[in-house]
């Protein structure tokens, strides 16, 4: 197979997974609902934070970006933090609690009981520093999102989960950086004025 021969086939299966969910009405809900907790949460002045380990993490950093600045219409700023952006926080906390804390401890400091925590991930299992960082958020009575891929993983106990429909990292990944987010941040933060 040539080099164009990958691609055509890697744009083919990214288009094939984004038909699959066009056509399921559930995730559509599940996308629709994301978008409605967390209007909820910038109304009554909370925020959401953003989590993911290794490129989710510059997912995480992008997607704060985009709501704090503006994505189609100019619209206020909406409170929203990368917990993976600030390397004094990261090594402080690193240094002091262990790498496993690195989320769990900011959360603590940074949100508050109604906030709306966002989780990308690529993977199955589910990493001791998510583990913590997830026992955390439930205690402090945020509500939680996650993007995983088709097979079940420990994510699957979060408030709402957004199944895309493939076991490959690399083409599930791809939708957080196009479809749900950006849906969400469409659809429900327009609302906000």
């Amino acid at each position: 197979m040539n080099a164009k021969d990958i691609i055509r086939e890697q744009i083919s299966a990214s288009a094939e997974i984004k038909q699959q969910l066009l056509s399921d009405n559930r995730v559509c809900d599940v996308i629709a609902k994301a978008a409605q907790i967390c209007v909820e949460a910038y109304r009554n002045g909370k925020k959401t934070l953003f989590a993911g380990n290794g490129g989710s993490a510059a997912d995480a950093q992008h997607l704060a970006g985009e709501f704090v600045s503006k994505f189609y219409f100019d619209r206020p700023g909406l409170p929203s933090i990368a917990l993976t952006t600030d390397t004094s926080i990261l090594t402080a906390i690193g240094n002091d609690y262990g790498y496993d804390r690195l989320f769990a401890r900011q959360v603590q400091a940074q949100g508050n009981e109604g906030a709306c925590f966002h989780w990308n991930i690529h993977i199955r299992k589910f990493p001791r520093i998510s583990l913590r960082h997830y026992q955390n958020v439930t205690v402090r009575g945020f509500s939680t999102i996650a993007l995983t891929g088709s097979k079940p993983c420990k994510m699957d106990d979060f408030d709402l989960v957004i199944k895309v429909p493939s076991d490959s990292p690399p083409l599930y990944s791809g939708m957080s950086d196009f479809d749900w987010p950006y849906n969400l941040l469409y659809c429900g933060t327009g609302n906000i004025r």
